[in-house]
C-alpha cells in the first residue's frame, strides 16, 4: 500500500497504526448488538471515529478524507468485518450531515458520533425500493410547523441500536420526483424496528417503521427537495470505501492461503510447491493489486480534485467486490475441507464478502452507472474518428 503514489505523508503509517492498535482488541462477545457498541465505543476511544466527521466538527481533516477512511477500513476489514461494519456505518450515518447539514445539525451529532458516544444509522432501501431509490414510498409531509414523515425502511444497518437515523422520503407537495432527507432520532414518536434479521455474516440489520413522525423543520438536511441528490452523493463517497473493505477480506484470504499451503502437505511437499497452488496464488495477488489500485485511484482523484467520482466509484466497488469473492472462493477452495468448517477465518470471510457485492449499490447497478458514465463521456467529446 504503503508503494502506490496516491497518499500524502499524514497517510503514511495510518494502516500501520490500526493494525497496531487492533493487535490490543479483545472481541466474541455475546451479540452481535453489544458487538457492534463496543467496537463504536473502542473506535471512538482510540479516536479513529474522528476520521468519519470532519475536522471542526471533532475530526482529523477539514473535510472527510476518503484516503484515510479507506485505508482504516481496509485494515480493519483485514482483522474483523464487525470491527470495519462498526466503523463504516458511524460515516455513512453522518455522511448526509457531514456534507450537506447545517451547521448546527453538525455541532449536534458529529462530535458525538466521532468519539463513539452517538450510534449512527442511514435509512434510505425499502422492500420494492433498493436499487432504484426513485421508487421508495415513505413520505414526508409539513404538518403545523414540523413534517409527519409515514413509511417503512427495511434491511437498515444499525436498526434498534442506532441513536439516530438518516431517513429519505418522498416529499410529494414539492414536486412529484422530490425527496427529503430528515435526522430521526431514536427516541422519536412513532418509530419503532418490529423485526431485525440473522444475517449470513452477521451485523445489526432491521425494519424501521415510521408511522406519524414528527421531525422540526432543523431535522432537515439542505433542500427538502434535493434528498435523492444528497443520498447519492453521500454514497458517491463511501462506495470507494467499500471497496476498500471487501480490499481488506481479499488480503486477509491470500494471507491465510499462503500460510496453510506452505504447511499443509501433499503429495509428500508442501501445497504451496505445486504449480496449480501458485497459479492461484498468483491470480489472487494480482486482483488485489489491482483492486488496490482503483480504491486509492477513486479516493484520491475524490481527496483531490473534488467533485463526484461516480465514474472511479462504480468500478472501484464493482471490481474490489467481484474479484475479492472469486480470491476467498479460492482461499476456501485451497484450504479444503477445512474451508468449509465454521469458525475457520476463510469460512468467515466467505460469508462477510457475500452482501458487499449487493449494499450500497449492487454489481450489476454499478454496471449500469459504469456504462453511463463512459457513454456520456463518449457523447460530450465526440467519436475520435468522426
Amino acid at each position: 500500500m504503503l508503494e502506490l503514489p496516491f497518499f500524502d505523508d499524514s497517510h503514511r503509517g495510518l494502516a500501520r497504526e490500526v493494525l497496531r492498535w487492533l493487535g490490543t482488541r479483545a472481541q466474541g462477545l455475546r451479540t452481535v448488538d453489544d458487538e457492534t457498541r463496543w467496537w463504536v465505543k473502542a473506535l471512538g476511544e482510540a479516536g479513529w471515529l474522528r476520521y468519519a466527521v470532519p475536522a471542526p466538527y471533532g475530526g482529523i481533516h477539514e473535510h472527510l478524507d476518503v484516503r484515510s477512511i479507506c485505508i482504516i477500513r481496509d485494515t480493519l476489514a483485514f482483522r474483523s468485518g464487525i470491527a470495519d461494519f462498526a466503523f463504516a456505518m458511524q460515516g455513512l450515518g453522518t455522511g448526509p450531515i457531514s456534507l450537506f447539514g447545517s451547521d448546527a445539525q453538525k455541532r449536534a451529532y458529529l462530535p458525538a458520533v466521532g468519539r463513539g458516544e452517538h450510534i449512527a444509522a442511514f435509512a434510505i432501501t425499502e422492500r420494492d425500493a433498493g436499487s432504484d431509490v426513485s421508487a421508495m414510498q415513505t413520505t414526508a409531509k409539513r404538518d403545523g410547523g414540523k413534517w409527519a414523515i409515514e413509511g417503512e425502511k427495511t434491511w437498515i444497518s444499525n436498526a434498534g441500536i442506532a441513536d439516530h437515523y438518516i431517513v429519505f422520503a418522498r416529499t410529494p407537495e414539492l414536486g412529484e420526483r422530490s425527496y427529503g432527507a430528515f435526522i430521526v432520532e431514536a427516541s422519536t414518536k412513532g418509530l419503532s424496528v418490529p423485526e431485525q434479521f440473522d444475517v449470513l455474516a452477521p451485523h445489526v440489520l432491521g425494519t424501521l417503521r415510521l408511522d406519524g413522525c414528527r421531525v422540526p423543520e432543523g431535522a432537515v438536511i439542505g433542500d427538502p427537495s434535493g434528498g435523492l441528490k444528497i443520498a447519492l452523493a453521500t454514497l458517491d463517497v463511501f462506495r470507494t470505501t467499500v471497496a476498500a473493505a471487501a480490499l481488506g477480506f481479499a488480503r486477509r484470504a491470500l494471507e491465510e492461503s499462503i500460510a496453510f499451503t506452505t504447511k499443509r502437505q501433499s503429495f509428500g511437499k508442501p501445497l504451496s510447491d505445486h504449480q496449480i497452488t501458485q497459479a492461484k496464488l498468483a491470480d489472487m495477488a494480482v486482483s488485489i493489486d489491482a483492486s488496490e489500485l482503483l480504491v486509492y485511484r477513486s479516493a484520491w482523484v475524490k481527496d483531490t480534485i473534488g467533485g463526484r467520482v461516480t465514474r472511479e466509484a462504480a468500478i472501484a466497488k464493482l471490481f474490489a467486490t467481484e474479484s475479492a469473492q472469486r480470491v476467498i472462493d479460492d482461499a476456501v477452495q485451497l484450504h479444503g475441507a477445512r474451508g468449509v468448517i465454521a469458525g475457520e477465518t476463510v469460512e468467515r470471510l466467505y460469508r462477510e464478502i457475500r452482501a458487499l457485492r449487493i449494499y450500497e449499490g449492487a454489481s450489476e447497478i454499478q454496471k449500469l452507472i459504469i456504462a453511463g458514465q463512459v457513454i456520456a463521456a463518449h457523447t460530450q467529446q465526440g467519436a475520435p474518428h468522426a
